[in-house]
Formats: C-alpha cells, sequence, structure tokens
C-alpha cells in the first residue's frame, strides 16, 4: 500500500512527532474502513468549518440552526479513541505502570496527530474533506486537518452504529501501534528487545543477588545511590530553561557485546556538566546528572 505523504510548512514540520508505521501485509492486513450508513452524518464528517464560513466564537448553536461542520463528531471522536486505545494498551499489556503507558498512550506516539495523519491519509479521509475554496490546498494538506478528520470519521460512526462496531474496527487498526509504540518506550527505558514467540528469557541470578548485572534493589550498580538525581536534574534544567543533550558512547573494553557498558556526557549549551557510566542508558544518565547536580550546588 503507498501511503500519501503529508505536506506542511517549515513551522508545522518542526513540530512533526515521531511517526509510528507498523508493517502491514497479506497476513496483517490494514483493516477496511467502516461505512457510515446515515448520509447526513457522513457528510457532516467530512464538513470543515471552514466550508461555511460560520463564525468561530459563539457560546451554543440556536436550535433551529445547529452548526453544519464536523467539530462536535472529532471531539466525540477523540472521547471513543481514547477510551478504545486506553483498552488495548490495557489488554496487551496488563502489567504496563502508568507512566510509560501514558507515554504510549499520549506521549504522541499511538494517538499523536502525526500518527493519525498518517493513518487518515492511508484511508484517503483528507481528500473527502469539503473546504473552503480560498483555503483547501492548505487545509487539506495540514497534518492536523487531516488528523482531525479521522476523529470525525470515529465519532461519526460511533453515533450511526455505536460503540462495538467502533471498538471492532479501531482494535484490528491499533493493536499493531501499540505493540510498536510499546516498544519503541521501552528502548527509551532503556531495556532488551522483547523475545520473539517460541523463545526464553533465561533469567540468571549470582550470588550477589544480581540478575543479568542488575540487581534485586532495580538499579544495575548495587545500590540506590543514584535514585532520583535524573529526575531532579531534569527539574532544574526545566526551571533554568535549559536543554540537556545527552551524548552516549559505548563504554568499549569495560563491557561485552550482550552486555555493554555505556557512556553518557550531559552537555549544557556545549558545556559538560556531568559524565556518567552504567550498564543501561537510563543508568549512565544518572550518574551523569549525579555529577550535574553538584556542578548546580545541590548537597546530595
Amino acid at each position: 500500500m503507498v501511503i500519501p505523504e503529508n505536506v506542511l510548512d517549515d513551522a508545522e514540520q518542526s513540530r512533526v512527532p515521531p511517526v509510528l508505521k507498523p508493517v502491514f501485509d497479506l497476513s496483517n492486513p490494514f483493516p477496511a474502513l467502516p461505512p457510515i450508513h446515515s448520509k447526513d452524518i457522513e457528510c457532516q464528517v467530512f464538513t470543515h468549518r471552514s466550508y461555511h464560513g460560520r463564525p468561530n466564537h459563539v457560546f451554543e448553536d440556536h436550535p433551529r440552526d445547529p452548526s453544519p461542520d464536523n467539530e462536535k463528531y472529532e471531539h466525540l471522536g477523540d472521547s471513543v479513541l481514547s477510551l478504545v486505545v486506553t483498552k488495548v494498551l490495557a489488554d496487551n499489556y496488563p502489567l504496563l505502570h502508568v507512566g510509560p503507558s501514558t507515554v504510549c498512550f499520549s506521549g504522541s506516539l499511538v494517538v499523536g496527530n502525526a500518527t493519525l495523519a498518517n493513518i487518515s491519509c492511508q484511508y484517503g479521509l483528507h481528500h473527502r474533506l469539503r473546504l473552503h475554496a480560498a483555503q483547501e490546498v492548505t487545509l487539506r494538506a495540514s497534518l492536523n486537518i487531516q488528523a482531525d478528520v479521522f476523529e470525525s470519521y470515529v465519532g461519526g460512526l460511533y453515533c450511526d452504529q455505536g460503540l462495538p462496531a467502533v471498538e471492532t474496527w479501531l482494535k484490528a487498526l491499533f493493536i499493531p501501534y501499540v505493540k510498536e509504540a510499546y516498544c519503541h518506550v521501552r528502548a527509551q527505558h532503556g531495556l532488551p528487545p522483547v523475545p520473539l514467540p517460541g523463545n526464553t528469557l533465561t533469567i540468571c541470578k549470582d550470588s550477589g543477588g544480581k540478575v543479568d548485572g542488575v540487581t534485586s534493589q532495580g538499579t544495575d550498580e548495587g545500590s540506590g545511590s543514584t535514585r532520583g538525581h535524573l529526575a531532579l536534574f531534569n527539574q532544574l534544567m526545566n526551571k533554568k530553561q535549559l536543554d540537556v543533550e545527552w551524548v552516549y558512547t559505548n563504554g568499549g573494553g569495560d563491557g561485552t557485546v550482550t552486555t555493554p557498558i555505556w557512556s553518557v556526557k550531559a552537555e549544557v549549551n556545549g558545556e559538560v556538566y556531568g559524565t556518567g557510566k552504567g550498564r543501561t542508558k537510563k543508568s549512565a544518565r544518572n550518574e551523569a546528572a549525579k555529577e550535574g547536580l553538584k556542578r548546580l550546588g545541590v548537597d546530595m
């Protein structure tokens, strides 16, 4: 399947988060778009507010003149989509904590505009939009508008056929996206890839209580001395409105191919605030953050 590219201006392009693009093939086909049976609902789903040029800053419509655009369906579709995708996450990863789950869900991954716009283009929904003639080219190419019409379609289908129909479609569509988001966030936490089906992951403990180099207390260096340093360092950097760049290198001879030692530098405006090493990227950042806090005068 050919996936259309989004045409974005420079400002919009700079804000585009990562786009999830799971593989759909004969064994896992891209789900067909379920039709909306009501012609009135379908028409409104694809009617952008620019088409009728009605004023935006109105508290509510007159009973005899309801708004004919798709914004109410979009708002409803956003909630329905959130419900279904959250349930998909919970069903597929019941042990996942709320923090990583929130990153998968709302951290511009599964239901971020970039991913929704990509799905919308695969269905060709943006080509069916009714738009004001003077703005048609710009609006149709907008990533946000493409994402909005997908949410509008979800809301319209919900009003047309109810939750069961929407849930059946969205589950088949989003399970591959949820799985890819899970792997993405897992990698961000410095965890190894999920074993393939049929493979077993052997976990060995040594006499010191370490599991593959990680202690039972949850840190890979055998103590809790670095706990909390990274979070506090990031908080202080945010308050100072400073960006931290984490520059990684592999520690080379300090580790092995399967259990490398990561080295990282915390750079702020080109200055090295701290360095650290660890068996995971996160533990290395913790060590670097500890040095960074000392530089900031924080007595730990």
